[in-house]
This record gives C-alpha cells, sequence and structure tokens, in this order.
C-alpha cells in the first residue's frame, strides 16, 4: 500500500466509519445481516449516559466457521492452517484447514456433551500446542465464552479466574517443557480447582490433554470423576458440528489482565466488531498475502495469541507458525532455525525478545539465511532505537520493513502501526493510526493539543475491536477507561508527539 492509498482509506474510514467497515463486514459470511442503521452505536460520554459500544447489532455470523469452514468451503482445505514446532528440534507437526476443521468439531461436540452451551463460560490452561487454537475455535463454534490463561500463571491466578467466570469445564494438560524446564500444568491447576472450590465455584470436569513428549500418563496425579483425557473421548466425536450462529454483540470471550487494585479485570470481547477488526489489521499492518509463512512468538494466554496468533491469520486463510518451546532453547540461533526450517516471511515478536538476542550477538543471526523474511513487527511495548536497528539491519537484513504496533488487550487490535511500504521507517515510532482510529493527545484538563506536544493518549469515536466491558463490573470499566476525559476512550498510556 502507498502513503497515498493509506490517506485515502483512512481518511474515508473517519469521514464514514460505517459505510468503510461495512463494507470490509460484507467480505465475511454472515447468516443475517445486521440492519443498515446499527452499524454502529455508541456513546463514550459518562455525562451522557452509560457508555456503549455496539457494531454489527442484529448481525448473525460466528467466527470459527469464517476461520475455518469458509476456507475449505472454498476448496483451501488442503492449505496448511498450521504447523507446530516443538520444544525439541525434531518436534513438528501440521494441519490443513480441513483436519483443523476435524479436530475443532470433534472438541465442540465433545464439550456440547458434556452440557457446554452457548454463553457458558471455558477456561484454558494450555501451552502452545496446536489444542490451543483449537480449544480457542471450539468454544467460539458453539457460542461458548473461551477464558485463556498463560500456562505458567500460577494456582492463585487461575483460581481468581475461575471464582469470577464460573467455567463449566476447564481444559489443560499435564505438563509442558519450555528449554530444560517441566511445568506440572496439571498440578497447578488441581490447586486452583482446590482453591476456587473454597469460594463456592466447583468446576465439574477437567479435560486434559496427555503431552507425551513433557510427561507420561501414569506420571499425572488423577481425580477420577473430574478429570478426563483428552485423548481418550474427543477423538470419538464426529468430524462435523453445527455452527451456533451468534449475534455480533454476543460474547466471544474473556481475557483477564491484571488490575491495579489486585483483582484481574476480566476483558470483554464480543464476535462481530472483533471479527472484522483483527483480521483487518492482519491483513494491512503486514500486507498478508496468501503464500505467507506467519510467524507470531506470543502466547495465546495473551491478547496477541488471540488476535495474532489465532483469530487474525485463520481469518484471512493464513498459514500459521505455532512453537510451542523457548525462543534460546537450545541456542539463541533457534529462532532463525526455525525461520530457515518452514520459511517464515511475516515475524512477530516483542522487543524483550529482540533485545535478549541483540544481547547474544548477530553471530547467532548469521548462521541462518533468513532470506524468506520479507515483514518483521514488533508487539508489547515503545521499541527503542538501537533495538529496532539491529532488529532491521541484522535479522532483516536492512531490507524488512518493520511494522511497529501499539495496542492494549482492550482494543482488540492494532491502533497505530506503519504500513509495509506506505511510508518511510522512523525507528522507535508507531507513525500513524490505523483505519478508524483516532487518537488524541490531551492535557490533565482533557483539552485535545495539537503540534509536537506531550499528554495523555486517548482515542476518539469507537471501533469494531474494541472492548465492550470488564466482566461483572460497569463500573470499574466506565471509571477506568471514560470517566477520566469524558468523550474519550482513556488508554492509561503517555504520548509524544
Amino acid at each position: 500500500m502507498t502513503g497515498n492509498q493509506y490517506l485515502e482509506m483512512y481518511q474515508r474510514s473517519i469521514d464514514d466509519p460505517a459505510g468503510f467497515w461495512s463494507e470490509i463486514a460484507e467480505t465475511f459470511y454472515w447468516k443475517q445481516k445486521w440492519s443498515p442503521e446499527e452499524v454502529c452505536t455508541e456513546n463514550l460520554d459518562v455525562t451522557k449516559g452509560p457508555i456503549k459500544i455496539e457494531w454489527f447489532k442484529g448481525g448473525k455470523t460466528n467466527i470459527c466457521h469464517n476461520a475455518v469452514d469458509r476456507y475449505v468451503e472454498a476448496g483451501d482445505g488442503a492449505k496448511i492452517a498450521m504447523y507446530w514446532e516443538g520444544n525439541e528440534p525434531d518436534q513438528d507437526g501440521k494441519l490443513t484447514y480441513s483436519e483443523l476443521l476435524d479436530k475443532v468439531c470433534q472438541l465442540a461436540n465433545y464439550l456440547k456433551s458434556v452440557g457446554v452451551e452457548k454463553g457458558d463460560a471455558v477456561v484454558i490452561y494450555l501451552p502452545m500446542l496446536m489444542e490451543l487454537p483449537i480449544a480457542m475455535l471450539a468454544c467460539a463454534r458453539i457460542g461458548a465464552v473461551h477464558s485463556v490463561v498463560f500456562a505458567g500463571f500460577s494456582a492463585d491466578a487461575i483460581a481468581q479466574r475461575i471464582t469470577d467466570c464460573k467455567p463449566k469445564v476447564v481444559i489443560t494438560c499435564n505438563a509442558v517443557k519450555r528449554g530444560q524446564k517441566l511445568i506440572p500444568l496439571k498440578d497447578i491447576v488441581d490447586a486452583s480447582l482446590v482453591e476456587s472450590a473454597k469460594n463456592g465455584v466447583t468446576v465439574g470436569i477437567c479435560l486434559t490433554y496427555e503431552n507425551q513428549l513433557a510427561m507420561k500418563k501414569e506420571d499425572t496425579q488423577w481425580i477420577a470423576g473430574r478429570d478426563v483425557w483428552w485423548q481418550d473421548v474427543v477423538p470419538n466425536f464426529p468430524t462435523r458440528c453445527d455452527v451456533e450462529w451468534v449475534d455480533a454483540e454476543d460474547p466471544l470471550f474473556l481475557l483477564y489482565t491484571s488490575g491495579s487494585t489486585g483483582k484481574p479485570k476480566g476483558v470483554l470481547h464480543t464476535t462481530g466488531g472483533y471479527m472484522v477488526y483483527a483480521a483487518t489489521t492482519f491483513k494491512h499492518a503486514f500486507d498478508y498475502k496468501p503464500t505467507d509463512i506467519y510467524w507470531c512468538t506470543a502466547d495465546c494466554g495473551w491478547i496477541t495469541g488471540h488476535s495474532y496468533v489465532t483469530y487474525g491469520p485463520l481469518l484471512n486463510g493464513a498459514t500459521v507458525l505455532v512453537y510451542e518451546g523457548a525462543p534460546n532453547y537450545p541456542d539463541p540461533g533457534r529462532c532463525w532455525d526455525i525461520v530457515d526450517k518452514y520459511g517464515v516471511t511475516i515475524f512477530y515478536t516483542a522487543p524483550t525478545l529482540i533485545r535478549s538476542l541483540m544481547r547474544d550477538g548477530s553471530v547467532y543471526v548469521d548462521r541462518y539465511s533468513r532470506k524468506s523474511l520479507r515483514v518483521l513487527g514488533s508487539v508489547g511495548e515503545p521499541i527503542n532505537p538501537t533495538a529496532w536497528r539491529w532488529f532491521y539491519n541484522v535479522v532483516g537484513d536492512s531490507r524488512c520493513p518493520i511494522s511497529d504496533t501499539w495496542w492494549q488487550t482492550e482494543t482488540g487490535g492494532f491502533m497505530i502501526t506503519p504500513l509495509p511500504g506506505a511510508w518511510p521507517q522512523k525507528p522507535g515510532s508507531a507513525t500513524f493510526p490505523f483505519f478508524g482510529v483516532q487518537p488524541v493527545i490531551v492535557d490533565e484538563k482533557g483539552r485535545e493539543m495539537t503540534g509536537e506536544c506531550s499528554g495523555y493518549l486517548c482515542i476518539k469515536k469507537s471501533w469494531p475491536g474494541a472492548f465492550r466491558t470488564l466482566y461483572g463490573d460497569k463500573d470499574r470499566y466506565e471509571t477506568t477507561y471514560f470517566k477520566p476525559f469524558s468523550g474519550y476512550y482513556f488508554s492509561g498510556d503517555g504520548c509524544r508527539r
């Protein structure tokens, strides 16, 4: 995309957001279309009433259908949906879109068989196995609300989330190896279920995947009647499962972020707007092409893994790489070994990892060709210019544009990011807003500032990927994000222009 094309599209997205986003939404499958006058309903001003953000309300769709079935039905079932690279370099696997659909349907049918219905919560505590995106998609297929917890969080952290969302099922695996470290995930879940039971929340089923490469069945602690082996039951279910058509504003997932007051905040994303926004941001921020092999190093326990490992890429029919292990195991060249092994074209990672690999020097990078790479990305925190230049010059051989993305769990997708090829690169700058996003810098009194300035980063008007509430805590939602500056979404971040 050229700079002029960006400016033209951006201006249209601001002048006519309903028309702009409707046109994009039409490219997805909807069982029932939304009403033209209800493309967007919003109020971001607490002085004018309750905060309200709705997109495509009344439209009926399903994100799993759009991410998987749609491509199988279009004849792309044989395309690789996921490559999986295990902790050890000789461990790998893959699934085509057809195979992914089969596995998603089997798990969805199992969940239905144990009483999981539309609107029910399912907590997922899995490492980066292919079964993690499969579990997310299976929940979405039947209208259940998934809440993924990073596999490594403590029993107390899981118990807090279980107590808050009261899931019917917890999905985990017995253990995972990250590098040389063994993490006994099932033991952690067991402890969390004891804790949540003390809080009055009992979970009837703990579906456990046997990760044989990390721990054998016989070494796993077991509670008969509650614990079920995934491999013993899920493969017995049919590979076809009817889709639950849900309203665009029905909940898709809960993702808890650590709150400053101690209690985690349950960020709630809904279906239609999130689907459209995650897919569109992925497509443009990485200049996605159907031949790409895409690797995001984030874990699905974070929003980056939701939007840019699972939903955004699969909604575009992309081939995604899922990596279970540590990025520096067995040595700091592992990332580039994986890039060469799979022919990765788009590599999206965090400044923390870039700085860590930079400390190990370019010798580990130079061992590998990395010639397949064409776009790089950075997420999670501002990338300092030194790390940016190393990433660009050493990893990308001074030829791969870097998408330095600013966004949050609450925003659902990228808010400010360069688009590859549109503008000259500027180390350490996220550059321009994404389509439909109107960032402003305000002073402590909420007055918009212009020109060179520093202040608080706020967003004017809503966008489709915005979260709709904090689960069970509307007051905290309004107080944290909308009361500081009436009429704006307050990001909590400072900003300099």
